[in-house]
Parts: structure tokens; C-alpha cells; sequence
């Protein structure tokens, strides 16, 4: 069994992908309205998919991904745009040219230069509290 990865990418088949640690691809042309739930693994979406997603896994969204929907996962990475809530336990990256519109739960945030947010960070003290400073949440160190 093999997927594609877009025009003139080359063929890859399922093995390849486990391999990678990929459970889950949603390429261009679909349409995906529901709830996704990841194990394990990274689910890479580069098209449309409004709901929830929820999991122990990475959420990457691709270059031509749409995502309307709240996300808990342990990390995500961002290249295309989230519209929703983001809960993260490990990591959250934003890529040049990723936007995130919501707000974003997470120890760690990555904005890369061109990478767009609109929303609040809340980041966990290691009390497990937020600190809060005007709209932008940010972790405190303690010395």
C-alpha cells in the first residue's frame, strides 16, 4: 500500500511512514469534520479539518493545513494556521509562515521569526500555576 505526498514528491509507502513515527496523513483535496484521537506518533495534517484532537502524540500541521478545532496533544508544530484552543504538555512550535488564532497552553512556545500568534499564552509555573502579566501569560524562573 503507498501514499503520495503531493505533486512531484515521490511515493512513500506505509512502512516508510511507521517508521517515521507518522500514524496519520491528511494531504490536500480532504475534508475531515470530527474527532481525532492520536496514541502515539505525529499525525501530519495538510488539509482541512475542523473538531477536536486529542492525544499523547505530536500534531503537525503542514504548509497547506487548516485546522478549526481545540487540540490537546504533547507537542505541535506549526506550519499552516490553527484556529482553536492549544494544549500542550511538552512543546509547542510555531514556523515561520504558521499561525495560531487561540489560546495556546504550553511550558514552551517557539515562535520562529514570520510566525504568527493572536491570542494568550498561559505557561505553568512549576507550581503548576500562571503567571500573568497585561494579556501575554509567562513563565517565571525561581532561583
Amino acid at each position: 500500500m503507498a501514499f503520495g505526498f503531493g505533486k512531484g514528491r515521490r511515493w512513500k509507502n506505509v512502512s516508510e511512514l511507521t517508521k517515521q513515527g507518522i500514524v496519520t496523513v491528511l494531504e490536500p483535496g480532504a475534508d475531515i469534520e470530527g474527532k481525532m484521537t492520536i496514541g502515539s506518533g505525529t499525525a501530519r495534517l495538510n488539509s482541512h479539518f475542523k473538531g477536536e484532537i486529542a492525544g499523547k502524540g505530536t500534531v503537525l500541521v503542514a504548509e497547506r493545513g487548516e485546522v478549526e478545532a481545540d487540540i490537546k496533544a504533547k507537542t505541535a508544530i506549526v506550519v499552516g494556521k490553527i484556529k482553536g484552543i492549544v494544549r500542550v504538555s511538552e512543546r509547542l512550535e510555531i514556523r515561520e509562515r504558521g499561525v495560531v488564532l487561540g489560546d495556546i497552553y504550553a511550558p514552551v512556545l517557539v515562535v520562529e521569526p514570520g510566525g504568527y500568534f493572536d491570542g494568550q499564552c498561559h505557561m505553568p509555573t512549576q507550581g503548576g500555576e500562571a503567571s500573568s502579566v497585561g494579556d501575554v501569560l509567562v513563565k517565571r524562573n525561581s532561583a
